[in-house]
C-alpha cells in the first residue's frame, strides 16, 4: 500500500547553532552527521511521496531514515565514513519513482534505498535498482506479489533479489481484517470500494478471499480512481444494498472522504473499514465525525506500547522534527539500520562505493537479524519481515485508537 535535507554536524559552536535550529524543518536534501575525520561518502537513498496527498507518509519515513544516519555518524559506526541521505519525491506516482530510482542508481556513493510507500510504485522502482545492485527495503509495501510474484498463492518465486520489506503482507493484513469484521463485529454483508492499484486491489481481494469463506457475503464491488473528491455515484449503488460495512482498499486522502459522503449526504450507518494505507491522522482531520466508529489495520504492534521502540520514540521527539514520525516511522528507521549495519563490513577497506560494496550490502542485508524498534528486524526467503503481528484500529474522537494486535493464521 494505501521525506528530504539532510546536513552534517561540526565541531564549531558557529556551524553547530544553525543547524540545530534547521534540524526541527526537517532537512534538505541530503544530509550526513560524521565527525571531520570523516572524509569518504556513503549514500542511503530515500523514495517517498513528499509532495501530494501522502505527504504526511512520506514526511515521516524520511526523517526516520535521517533519524538512523544521524545517529550512526554521532557513533562512528562506520569509520572514516560519513554517511548521507539522499531523499527524492516520488509524488506517489509509479513513472516519478522509477526516475527517482533511476537517479540514485546513477549516483555512485548510493548503497541504498529506503522506500516506497506505494506497492504500485515500489513495482517500477524495483528492477531499476536491482539492475545496479542497490538494495531496497520498504517500511509500507504490503502488495504480495513484490516479493512473491503473480502466482505468490500457488507458487511464490522471489522476482526481485534486491527487495526486502519490513511491513508485512496484504494476504495477511486483508485477512486478519475480515476476522475482525466477521467474527467481532458481527458483520455479515460487505460491499467493497478500491482505488484499483496494485496496494489497494490487492487488500480488497484479500479481505473478500477471507471474508467469504468464513460465510460472510461481498454485496458489491466498486472502484474509484485516486484523487477523486465527489463519490456520490458509487455511493448512490452502493446505499440501497444496505451493507453492514463498507471495505475499502486504498488510502486515507480517498478514504476519508467516502466515510464523510457515505455518512453525510447518503445518510449511511455502515462503518468503513480499511488497512494500513487509511490509518494516518489526516484522516479524523478530512472526515470530521463522521470518522468516528471506522476501523482500520496497520502492520506491526503500535510503537507507543512496544518496549523496544521506546528509545526511538524519544530520540525522534528530541531531533526535533516538525513532524511526526507517523504510521511508518519506526519500521523506517529499522530499514536504515538493517542497512546501515551491514556496513562496516561491505565497505571495508574500499576507497569509494562501487559495484562490489553493492553487491555486499544487498548479500548482508539478508542476513540481518537484531532488536529493532518495530520488534525482529529480519527477513525470510522472500525477501518478507518475519515479524507478522498486525493491529486493529478504531477511531474516536477523531483519532485511530489501537484496539487488538495479533497475527493472521489463515
Amino acid at each position: 500500500m494505501p521525506g528530504s535535507t539532510r546536513r552534517r554536524w561540526r565541531g564549531s559552536v558557529i556551524v553547530l547553532l544553525p543547524l540545530l535550529l534547521a534540524a526541527g524543518c526537517g532537512g534538505d536534501e541530503e544530509e550526513g552527521t560524521g565527525g571531520a575525520q570523516a572524509t569518504k561518502v556513503v549514500k542511503i537513498g530515500v523514495i517517498a511521496p513528499l509532495s501530494g496527498d501522502l505527504t504526511a507518509t512520506g514526511t515521516g519515513i524520511r526523517n526516520s531514515v535521517e533519524l538512523a544516519i544521524r545517529q550512526a555518524n554521532e557513533k562512528n559506526k562506520v569509520p572514516g565514513w560519513r554517511i548521507e541521505l539522499a531523499a527524492e519525491d516520488d509524488a506517489a506516482k509509479p513513472d516519478v519513482g522509477a526516475a527517482a530510482a533511476a537517479k540514485l542508481s546513477s549516483d555512485a556513493a548510493v548503497v541504498g534505498v529506503v522506500g516506497t510507500y506505494n506497492s504500485s510504485v515500489a513495482l517500477q522502482t524495483a528492477p531499476v535498482l536491482e539492475r545496479a545492485n542497490i538494495v531496497q527495503i520498504s517500511p509500507a509495501n504490503t502488495n504480495d506479489t513484490l516479493t512473491r510474484g503473480q502466482n505468490f498463492k500457488t507458487s511464490p518465486t522471489r522476482p526481485y533479489k534486491n527487495y526486502f520489506r519490513t511491513a508485512t503482507l496484504d494476504s495477511l493484513q486483508g485477512g486478519f481484517a475480515a476476522d475482525y469484521a466477521y467474527n467481532d463485529l458481527k458483520v455479515k454483508n460487505v460491499a467493497i470500494i478500491h482505488d484499483k492499484k496494485a496496494y489497494g486491489q490487492g487488500l480488497a481481494d484479500s479481505f473478500k478471499g477471507q471474508f467469504e469463506k468464513l460465510g460472510g457475503k461481498i454485496i458489491a464491488t466498486e472502484t474509484i480512481n485516486p484523487g477523486d473528491k465527489d463519490f456520490s455515484a458509487v455511493l448512490s449503488k452502493i446505499k440501497p444494498l444496505n451493507p453492514d460495512m463498507l471495505f475499502y482498499g486504498g488510502e486515507y486522502p480517498e478514504a476519508s472522504l467516502i466515510s464523510n459522503q457515505a455518512k453525510g449526504p447518503q445518510a449511511m450507518k455502515a462503518p468503513l473499514m480499511g488497512g494500513d494505507g487509511i490509518v494516518d491522522a489526516t484522516y479524523g482531520k478530512t472526515a470530521g465525525a463522521a470518522a468516528n466508529g471506522d476501523y482500520g489495520t496497520s502492520v506491526g504492534a503500535p510503537p507507543e506500547k512496544l518496549d523496544s521502540a521506546k528509545q526511538f520514540l524519544a530520540d525522534y521527539k528530541a531531533a526535533g522534527f516538525k513532524d511526526s514520525y507517523s504510521a511508518y516511522g519506526a519500521l523506517a528507521y529499522d530499514a536504515a539500520n538493517a542497512i546501515i549495519n551491514t556496513l562496516p563490513t561491505a565497505l571495508g577497506s574500499a576507497t569509494a562505493v562501487d559495484d562490489a560494496v553493492r553487491r555486499k550490502v544487498l548479500d548482508a542485508v539478508g542476513k540481518v537479524n537484531f532488536g529493532g524498534a518495530s520488534g525482529t528486524v529480519a527477513f525470510d526467503q522472500y525477501g518478507d519481515t518475519v515479524t507478522k503481528a498486525l493491529t486493529m484500529y478504531k477511531v474516536e474522537a477523531g483519532v485511530f485508537n489501537p484496539i487488538k494486535t495479533g497475527e493472521f493464521k489463515g
